[in-house]
């Protein structure tokens, strides 16, 4: 099948581009003829030629389809990738005006229906965790389903039902995975945060939703220091009026029961216990509409309150996939790792490869604590097929000189994933060669808004260092111009130009959508504006700039500030950076704020060579007016680095919302710079 399809993939005729751009940048990655006649890509290829009569034979023509034929397109995924439930009539209705887009409208399904009901074998491992302190737990998947079962009984004792809200203050082990899919079972609504978020940081996102039940676990332990949770939680019950009942997780639970049931009103139930005292093996599944919400996600609040976005059980479940069947080319049995927390939205997108029959891996912890070959001794002890991390990550081991293939074998790995943040070109080159010899490796970029990607990786397409390979099927993207005119080869905004599944419902009490439209529909009419600088080259791959919010303008030229990063980290003595814009005399001057690696001393002799990397590599208009050195960079409690926080103390305006930060002492080092005043 799709034998006649192959020949079109070869390094001198990729997609019609000219000779001259293929040789001038040969790609880093090439994926064989062999690989690709395996793959779901050239599947779906096939099934849409015989289906619609068409001759798609090339990634981007099947792109196209995608955009211009969206019910035959969404409907084709939703057959082929097997979603179990109700299929109604109607695939799409009111696709002219995006905002009030609908995907299947008459449709039924259960997201965890999906996740759970298989024909993999029962005693087939479905999830692994990891703990810093080298223990680990294998569950497989009639385990889990019999420990959705148990959970899902004592919900339903609390009072959960279909729209019931449910909370997780919970570390990433399998109590949160569990008590999500429980959840969705009931068509409840699943939020969590990580437990590194600070009282009132949880405050701010669970008391604007209010959830019935909490989730939390009793202590987390990060890098050797456990920290025990019980006052955080009792906080938490106490100011969320609306929680009736508090599952206590984790092994050293009895104190914290105890606690919890002399101080608050609230029900305590023992998760170990609830799940071990039911032995119905298989939970029932409430049917729900398609666009039933099944999830609630939060902004990273730098500029306000966080927003509380609400994404559908379907949408979510399609979107996610289509990307992982056809995008990361996941077979059932496949390893699935990525390193993240409860309070990233790379959560729910590993929670939901369990829907493509794949075993996820879950590690909670410090990915450091025994040393840069923690996660790559794990790989290799499980044989994981995809290894997910953030950018940062990557960066860090390559300043270490930590080269993984030197001392692990890697065997099973065949695609490295990276998000969080743009990854640097040399970054791309280093994952390809020093952590594997002819990795493929996957930048991919989407966000909490869409719970889903954007652009990511193709099994089909060659990779290009610093290019994000391609659009994802079904996502109208595109860059514009101030004027709503597509842009090439040149920074502009990144739109999305037609509807998608996993579009939000909306945000939490917004019902007249005003809030959500302001958000993501004014800049453009009638098309998604995402708020990320990003460029789209010759051959419809992706770079990201960073965020548009954060785009330093002096002279009026825009300039992404993942341009600078890339250049300023790759100095060894650098470990990272930070550039933000400074309004004098009526312009923008670059403001660059630089963090030492360790045992390195700023110096003239640095500032120097951070200005010659810059200009020589950038242009003269990158270079920073002035260069300073601090200790630490301002961070969310997820690692992202908050430029604005320093942007608005720099240019004397008030710091919005501390308590996302994770280290707000650290802004006293931006203050009373002399440089500042010039």
């Amino acid at each position: 099948m799709g034998g006649s399809l192959i020949p079109v993939y070869n390094a001198k005729r990729f997609f019609n581009f000219s000779q001259t751009m293929v040789l001038y940048m040969e790609p880093l990655w090439n994926p064989s003829p062999k690989f690709i006649a395996k793959t779901r890509l050239l599947d779906l290829m096939s099934i849409i030629n015989e289906n619609f009569g068409k001759t798609i034979s090339d990634y981007h023509s099947l792109h196209l389809f995608s955009i211009t034929h969206q019910n035959d397109f969404w409907k084709t995924i939703w057959k082929e990738t097997k979603i179990l439930g109700k299929l109604g009539k109607v695939t799409l209705e009111n696709q002219e005006k995006i905002v009030d887009a609908k995907f299947f409208p008459n449709s039924y399904l259960n997201f965890a229906e999906n996740c759970l009901i298989n024909d993999r074998p029962p005693q087939e491992i479905a999830l692994i965790a990891h703990y810093e302190n080298s223990t680990s737990q294998s569950i497989c998947w009639g385990e889990l389903k019999r420990k959705v079962s148990s959970i899902q009984s004592s919900l339903e004792m609390a009072g959960v039902k279909k729209g019931s809200i449910v909370a997780g203050f919970i570390n990433n082990t399998p109590e949160a995975i569990i008590g999500a899919l429980a959840t969705l079972s009931l068509g409840g609504i699943w939020t969590c945060c990580s437990t590194d978020f600070g009282v009132a940081s949880i405050v701010d996102r669970f008391g604007q939703t209010k959830p019935k039940v909490l989730f939390s676990s009793v202590s987390v332990t990060y890098n050797g220091n456990k920290k025990d949770l019980t006052t955080n939680i009792l906080e938490i019950a106490g100011k969320i009026r609306s929680i009736e009942t508090v599952f206590v997780c984790g092994k050293e639970y009895e104190q914290t029961k105890r606690v919890l049931e002399e101080n608050t009103k609230c029900n305590v139930v023992a998760f170990t216990e609830a799940e071990s005292n039911n032995q119905i093996s298989v939970p029932k599944f409430i049917p729900v509409e398609f666009n039933h919400p099944g999830f609630i996600l939060y902004s990273s609040g730098t500029t306000g309150i966080p927003k509380c976005i609400v994404h559908s059980q379907g949408g979510s479940l399609l979107q996610l996939v289509k990307e992982h069947q056809y995008h990361l080319d996941i077979k059932a049995g496949d390893k699935l790792f990525f390193f993240t927390t409860t309070g990233w939205m790379m959560w729910n997108w590993l929670l939901a490869a369990l829907a493509s029959e794949a075993t996820i891996i879950l590690y909670e912890g410090s990915p450091l604590h025994n040393g840069c070959s923690t996660l790559w001794d794990l790989c290799d002890q499980d044989n994981w097929n995809i290894f997910g991390v953030s950018a940062k990550y990557l960066s860090l081991l390559k300043k270490k000189d930590f080269y993984p293939q030197q001392k692990n074998d890697l065997k099973s790995l065949r695609l490295l994933l990276s998000t969080g943040s743009p990854l640097a070109p040399e970054l791309f080159g280093f994952a390809n060669s020093k952590i594997k010899k002819d990795l493929a490796v996957g930048s991919i970029s989407g966000g909490t808004d869409i719970v889903s990607c954007f652009m990511l990786c193709c099994p089909i397409l060659p990779v290009y260092s610093g290019e994000i390979q391609c659009a994802g099927l079904g996502m109208a993207v595109d860059i514009f111009d101030d004027n709503g005119q597509p842009l090439f080869n040149k920074p502009g905004e990144l739109v999305c130009t037609k509807p998608f599944p996993s579009m939000p419902l909306g945000f939490f009490n917004d019902e007249s959508k005003e809030l959500y439209t302001k958000a993501y529909f004014q800049y453009y009419p009638n098309v998604w504006h995402h708020g990320d600088l990003a460029e789209r080259t010759d051959r419809n791959g992706f770079i990201i700039h960073g965020r548009s919010d954060t785009v330093l303008n002096p002279s009026g030229i825009r300039i992404g500030t993942a341009e600078i990063y890339r250049q300023v980290e790759m100095l060894p003595e650098i470990l990272e950076s930070l550039a933000v814009g400074q309004i004098k005399n009526h312009d923008e001057r670059i403001i660059l704020f630089v963090v030492m690696q360790e045992f390195n001393i700023f110096s003239e002799k640095i500032r120097k060579k951070i200005i010659n990397q810059i200009k020589t590599n950038l242009t003269s208009r990158h270079v920073p007016s002035v260069i300073l050195n601090v200790p630490e960079l301002p961070k969310t409690i997820n690692g992202k680095i908050v430029e604005l926080a320093v942007k608005s103390l720099i240019n004397k305006k008030p710091v919005k919302n501390l308590n996302i930060l994770a280290n707000p002492e650290c802004l006293k080092y931006f203050e009373h710079h002399p440089e500042l005043n010039d």
